[in-house]
């Protein structure tokens, strides 16, 4: 069965989320990339399922999740689908956004989390100053303005690779992976206007030493400035944080790194859970 034939629908407000349920033990939540899906986890999902209750979510306006038609909140989200699937907490494993997500959940919700991973991100609002990254930024803002969603993805796509290498030094299979998420997420959710962005905790960054649980940052060796710091900044916030650096990789080193980042996930998993 593939991920996607698998996956639960779970109502929330004004939307649905889908949601991967497979497994069982103690309850991991995924939470992916922005542009991205559930499915940027399978090699997570391929080595965790046999241990653990996984429960990856397709945020809304990503993946099989409904689009967004009032304003929002992924914190809740997440929280809505644990309570409808009957786990009362769980460990939550975010990169990028999703990492955003983990960690205003926790704020939010501190009942609901357990423990947390950390990848590429750290608190929601972050501020950006890496100039690699604004220039990214910018694209973007002309790509909206242009109505030109390939040059949107072309310029996302340099994520993978970061600031420090070609797209073509990267596994092809691991761009097209990316690619084709983004791009399904681009036909599915990209309306003609602006879409409705997420609203996120207020004062998240500041309020980072009220997270009493355990959390591990992780980040890539070669990716941006900007999200090396705001993962370092995040764990070193927390009272009990800590972080690791996975050499040779950038904005994914879930994809690029999958063992040596699975090894990681698992012997954090056992420490907390």
């Amino acid at each position: 069965m593939s991920l996607r034939e698998s996956l639960k629908t779970v109502q929330v407000t004004d939307g649905t989320i889908a949601v991967l349920d497979a497994g069982e033990g103690s309850p991991v939540v995924l939470l992916h990339g922005g542009a991205l899906d559930h499915r940027m986890w399978q090699p997570q999902i391929d080595v965790l399922r046999s241990t653990h209750r996984v429960v990856a979510i397709d945020a809304r306006g990503h993946g099989a999740s409904s689009s967004p038609t009032t304003p929002f909140r992924h914190a809740r989200d997440v929280a809505a689908v644990l309570e409808q699937l009957d786990i009362a907490s769980a460990t939550l494993v975010g990169l990028s956004m999703g990492a955003s997500t983990a960690l205003d959940t926790a704020l939010a919700y501190p009942a609901l989390v357990e423990a947390m991973v950390i990848s590429g991100a750290g608190a929601s609002s972050p501020e950006f100053v890496d100039p690699w990254v604004l220039d990214i930024f910018m694209t973007w803002h002309e790509a909206q303005q242009q109505g030109d969603a390939q040059k949107w993805l072309e310029s996302f796509l340099l994520f993978v690779s970061g600031p420090h290498r070609e797209l073509a030094q990267v596994d092809n299979a691991i761009v097209d992976h990316v690619r084709d998420l983004a791009e399904h997420t681009m036909r599915t959710h990209v309306p003609s206007g602006m879409p409705i962005l997420p609203e996120w905790v207020p004062g998240a960054a500041q309020r980072l030493g009220e997270i009493d649980v355990p959390v591990l940052g992780i980040a890539g060796g070669i990716d941006a400035d900007d999200h090396v710091r705001m993962t370092t900044e995040a764990a070193a916030a927390v009272p009990h944080g800590r972080m690791v650096i996975i050499d040779g990789t950038a904005h994914y080193p879930n994809l690029e790194q999958p063992a040596q980042f699975n090894e990681l996930l698992r012997d954090f998993l056992t420490q907390v859970v």
